[in-house]
């Protein structure tokens, strides 16, 4: 979850992200988010190292592993079988 700092400007917001030491703004055009307010921000996590994540929110964030909840689960590609002709 990451805290509303304030509005800077009429369609962007700066938001502060548990263990990540730097605001971050994000684009908020239709909720009219105000500061103090909690929102939940999603990404796409490229790398683990310990407990250390980096997610993609625009530019690469770095947090703890525990600031972040799992969504949705890493689904392997499934392998296309062979069609194979028997005999007969």
């Amino acid at each position: 979850m990451a805290t509303v700092l304030n509005r800077v400007t009429e369609d962007r917001v700066s938001v502060s992200i548990p263990s990540y030491n730097f605001p971050h703004s994000i684009i908020d055009p239709a909720t009219k988010l105000v500061k103090g307010q909690q929102i939940e921000l999603t990404g796409h996590v490229t790398r683990i190292d310990g407990d250390k994540v980096t997610v993609t929110l625009g530019t690469m964030v770095t947090v703890d592993l525990d600031k972040l909840r799992l969504v949705q689960s890493y689904v392997p590609p499934k392998r296309k079988k062979a069609l194979i002709d028997e005999p007969g």
